[in-house]
C-alpha cells in the first residue's frame, strides 16, 4: 500500500475564489493524454508563471469555490502532475472534490483560513491539522474520512478498486 505521507511541510502557493477549471488547465490542452504538457499549462491563465515556480510537494491555498465549472478530470490530473501534494481551500466544487480524491491528489478544506502567498505549511492529512509556520497559527480542516484517505494511500480510485474491489487492471 501506497501509504499518503501524512507529514508535510511545503511553501503555500494563493489564489483566490472562484477559480473554475478552465483558468486551472485551460480546455485547449485537455485533449491529450501526455500529463507534462497538462503540468505545462496548469494555472497559465491566472497566473503565467506558476509552472515555473511551483516546486515538487507545493500547497496550493484558494478561497471559496475551488473547481468550480466542468467535471473535466484533468483540472487535478494537472495539479498533481505539476507538483501540488495538496489542494487547500475554504470550500470546493463538489466534483472537482471527488475528482482530486478519485485521481489520489489530497485536498483538505478550511472555511476561516488567512493563509498568505509563500507562507511554510506543516500538514497532516489525516488529522486535518494545518500549521501555518509563517504566521504561528493552527488549522483544523474538515476531516476527510477513512475511505477517502483509503484511496489516497492507494494513489487513487482505479487502484483502490483494483486491490479491495475484485477488480483488475
Amino acid at each position: 500500500m501506497r501509504e499518503v505521507q501524512t507529514n508535510i511541510k511545503a511553501k503555500a502557493h494563493v489564489y483566490g475564489d472562484h477559480i473554475d477549471t478552465d483558468r486551472i488547465i485551460p480546455g485547449k490542452y485537455t485533449k491529450t493524454l501526455d500529463l507534462s504538457t497538462l503540468a505545462n499549462h496548469v494555472l497559465e491563465d491566472l497566473d503565467p508563471n506558476f509552472n515555473k515556480i511551483v516546486k515538487q510537494g507545493d500547497v496550493l491555498v484558494a478561497g471559496i469555490n475551488f473547481g468550480c465549472g466542468s467535471s473535466r478530470e484533468q483540472a487535478p490530473l494537472a495539479l498533481k502532475q505539476a507538483g501540488v501534494s495538496v489542494v487547500i481551500a475554504k470550500d470546493f466544487a463538489r466534483i472537482f472534490f471527488r475528482n482530486a480524491i478519485n485521481i489520489g491528489l489530497p485536498v483538505l478544506e478550511i472555511t476561516d483560513h488567512k493563509i498568505q502567498k509563500g507562507a511554510e505549511l506543516q500538514i497532516d492529512l489525516e488529522t486535518g491539522i494545518v500549521e501555518d509556520l509563517s504566521a504561528n497559527i493552527t488549522y483544523t480542516a474538515t476531516k476527510l474520512p477513512a475511505i477517502m484517505i483509503a484511496i489516497l494511500n492507494e494513489g487513487g480510485l482505479v487502484n483502490y478498486l483494483a486491490k479491495y474491489g475484485n477488480y483488475s487492471l
